[in-house]
C-alpha cells in the first residue's frame, strides 16, 4: 500500500528543517520493538524507507546523532539542531543510502500508513493491529513483502546502475 509518488514535504516542529520526498517510499514500517518505543517515547515508530538521494533538504541542516541499537551496530538519527525533532534515521544495514523518514514529521502523515508492522512480539498489548495488515513478530525478508517496483529500485541501487 505504498503511497503514490507525488512529492511530499515535511520537517521539524520549529520549521527550521524542511525536506521533500521526491518519490514514493520503498516501504513503510511500523516498528513495535522496545528500542523504537524508548527512542520515540511512544508505542512504535512509523518510518518510510526511501533512498537518501530522493530526499531534498529544502531548508536548514540536520545534526546527526549516533545512538545504540539492538543490533549493536547503532543508528544515526538526523535531528533539527534547534528543536531537536528527529526527522529521519539511517541504520547500519542500509548505511547512508536509505533514510528512514519519521512519518510523523510529514506535513500529511496520514498519507503514509504502514505497509507492515514489525517486531510485533514486543508491541504494547493495547495496540490493535488490523487483521488484514501485514505483521511479523520480528523482522522480515524484503522480497517476501515489498512491491516489485521497490525491489527493483533497491536492486538497481545496490548494483550501482541507477
Amino acid at each position: 500500500m505504498t503511497p503514490d509518488p507525488a512529492p511530499r514535504d515535511g520537517g521539524c516542529t520549529c520549521r527550521r528543517v524542511r525536506y521533500r520526498l521526491l518519490d514514493a517510499p520503498l516501504f513503510v514500517h511500523c516498528c513495535h520493538c522496545r528500542w523504537c518505543q524508548r527512542e520515540t517515547g511512544s508505542a512504535f515508530a512509523l518510518n518510510a524507507l526511501i533512498e537518501a538521494d530522493r530526499v531534498e533538504l529544502l531548508g536548514g541542516d540536520v545534526e546527526q546523532v549516533t545512538t545504540p541499537s539492538a543490533s549493536g551496530r547503532g543508528q544515526v538519527i538526523s535531528r533539527c539542531p534547534a528543536c531537536r525533532i528527529a526527522v529521519w534515521s539511517n541504520y547500519a544495514g542500509a548505511g547512508d543510502q536509505v533514510h528512514f523518514i519519521r512519518v510523523g514529521t510529514l506535513d500529511e502523515p496520514d498519507s503514509m500508513p504502514p505497509d507492515i508492522h514489525i517486531y510485533t512480539a514486543s508491541r504494547q498489548p493495547w495496540v490493535v493491529i488490523p487483521p488484514q495488515a501485514a505483521a511479523v513478530p520480528g523482522y522480515y525478508r524484503a522480497r517476501d513483502y515489498w512491491p516489485a517496483a521497490s525491489l527493483e529500485r533497491w536492486r538497481m541501487r545496490r548494483s550501482g546502475r541507477e
